[in-house]
């Protein structure tokens, strides 16, 4: 299949410097040449997409770790501050219950 990027003409002058035979085969040289620098350019992208990528999970990876800390602390000091609300909770009512009872007798 020829992709509209292979060229398919020369000139007229440089083909009959050269003739039909060297034409064509110029002609096939130049294809083939940009044919292997875009295979080349292809696998250098890839390469680099493929670098970037594996940076880019391994940074997230990294960032996923350090918010689960920060979940797993912030976890703690509500766990700690919900007991002392429940302590003082539990401390005013006991001080109200006394008071009541020392008022019903």
């Amino acid at each position: 299949m020829i992709s509209m990027s292979e060229i398919l003409v020369i000139p007229e002058t440089l083909r009959a410097k050269l003739g039909d035979d060297g034409a064509k085969d110029l002609v096939e040289l130049i294809n083939q040449s940009y044919k292997n620098l875009k295979d080349n350019f292809n696998e250098t992208a890839s390469g680099r997409l493929e670098q970037r990528l594996a940076e880019t999970k391994a940074d997230l990876g990294k960032q996923i770790g350090e918010v689960k800390q920060q979940i797993a602390e912030v976890r703690a000091d509500i766990i700690k501050w919900m007991f002392v609300f429940w302590a003082g909770q539990l401390t005013l009512m006991v001080g109200l219950l006394g008071l009541f009872y020392k008022l019903l007798k």
